[in-house]
């Protein structure tokens, strides 16, 4: 099949945001894990996971569209000394992914490639969810404070 004008453009770039995800999420769970949060380390780590799995199907998409995956490069890949500067950075990273989603679901539907918008639509529930757990993690801090929620971080959840 053949892509619509820019959506392999578009699809590129929320590929190249979903990899650096993946990055990120795996340099903050190895952090959390090296400061004794385990339970933000297993979050993270499922984080993680959740981007591999985002990109692994955009990749065979952009193929199916007979497109060129954009693997040269990465987004920066936001460190922090603290865990609230790891929230906040992933905070401000998934509301730019969310905007770029925005952007790719609005072209796909003007250009009619309902099948990406799609993909897209279903990602961007990922992302939405996410800025909500990120948001309620910094709340949390700010109303118990930085050392009764770590507290809280020490041991995983058992499931």
């Amino acid at each position: 099949m053949k892509a619509k004008e820019g959506v392999l453009d578009i699809l590129n770039k929320v590929l190249v945001s979903e990899l650096t995800a993946v990055h990120q999420y795996l340099l903050h769970a190895a952090l959390c894990k090296h400061w004794g949060y385990g339970r933000l380390h297993a979050h993270f780590s499922h984080l993680s996971q959740e981007e591999v799995s985002h990109s692994s199907g955009l990749i065979d998409h952009i193929l199916y569209l007979g497109g060129a995956p954009e693997m040269g490069h990465l987004d920066a890949v936001a460190a922090g000394k603290k865990v609230s500067e790891l929230l906040a950075a992933d905070l401000a990273f998934e509301r730019e992914d969310a905007d770029v989603l925005r952007q790719g679901i609005a072209h796909c539907a003007k250009v009619g490639d309902f099948t990406t918008r799609h993909r897209l639509e279903d990602m961007i529930i990922d992302t939405e969810e996410h800025i909500d757990w990120f948001e309620t993690q910094l709340r949390t801090i700010e109303q118990v404070g930085e050392e009764r929620y770590l507290a809280e971080q020490l041991t995983a959840d058992k499931s």
